[in-house]
């Protein structure tokens, strides 16, 4: 277990929103339960959820789960807000209810940290399971950069929100835009490596599920908009690194759910 200079283990928090997870959440949650990392809380925030998903959840008897339920529905990354208010970690990591950890992802992220002070975020590689191929593969065969990485990231967004770990403090001045529900971590994540060092762990440390009933397969158009709105924004801010709007607007009109999901790693 990593220790920090004051001599105690640093505090993670695990951020899972849930909006009728119950499909695939016992094996999440299973993959939170089995680090052998010790010391984490959970914030659970369900976003009204009608399903079975609060009932999963309340069947695993630990105090380092916290149970919140939402007043009103929100889009995902107005909930990831929510849920991170709650948190009380020193670094924030991110689990959707149809993913999983492996088993030494939270002390590899820690010890990556603590030996690498000039990051405040870190991701790594991760697996793909896709169960509609019936198939399991690394994402990343090669070595991803690390450092000031916007360039990369507008040229092929690597981050999987679920392989993120991310110093609480950076949330005090970012936050998730409100008003995506698709690609907030893409936003998110470019906006930060603008100012900040990112670094990169090769060792896959996440399982990411591609199945039927992601949000992301079902709404290509709602994805095509967000990243067109995205683009709009913000072509002028980026255009110094070489994006292309061009490029990109010729992506968006020919893109199938097979480049989306090579581009853009997650939604919900």
């Amino acid at each position: 277990m990593g220790i920090s200079s004051k001599g105690k283990s640093p505090l993670v928090s695990i951020i899972m929103n849930c909006h009728n997870g119950e499909k695939f959440l016992n094996k999440s949650l299973k993959s939170v339960l089995n680090q052998t990392y010790n010391n984490w809380e959970l914030i659970f925030w369900d976003n009204l959820s009608n399903d079975r998903s609060s009932l999963i959840l309340k069947s695993f008897k630990d105090k380092r789960i916290r149970y919140f339920k939402s007043k009103r529905f929100s889009t995902l990354y107005e909930a990831r807000n929510f849920a991170i208010k709650k948190a009380k970690g020193d670094y924030v990591s991110f689990l959707d209810t149809d993913d999983a950890w492996l088993k030494n992802k939270i002390r590899t992220q820690v010890n990556f940290f603590q030996k690498n002070k000039k990051f405040n975020i870190i991701y790594s590689n991760y697996y793909v399971l896709d169960q509609i191929k019936n198939e399991k593969y690394i994402k990343y065969k090669k070595n991803l950069n690390s450092g000031r990485i916007t360039q990369d990231l507008l040229n092929n967004y690597t981050i999987g929100i679920g392989t993120a770990c991310v110093k609480k403090k950076i949330f005090d001045k970012q936050k998730f835009n409100k008003k995506y529900n698709i690609i907030g971590d893409f936003d998110f994540f470019v906006k930060l490596s603008k100012k900040n060092e990112i670094g990169y762990i090769k060792k896959p440390l996440c399982i990411y599920r591609i199945h039927t009933l992601n949000y992301s397969t079902k709404n290509l158009n709602e994805f095509k908009l967000e990243l067109d709105n995205w683009i709009r924004i913000n072509k002028y801010k980026y255009k110094k690194l070489g994006f292309s709007l061009k490029k990109q607007k010729f992506f968006l009109r020919k893109m199938k759910i097979k480049n989306f999901l090579n581009f853009f790693f997650k939604s919900i």
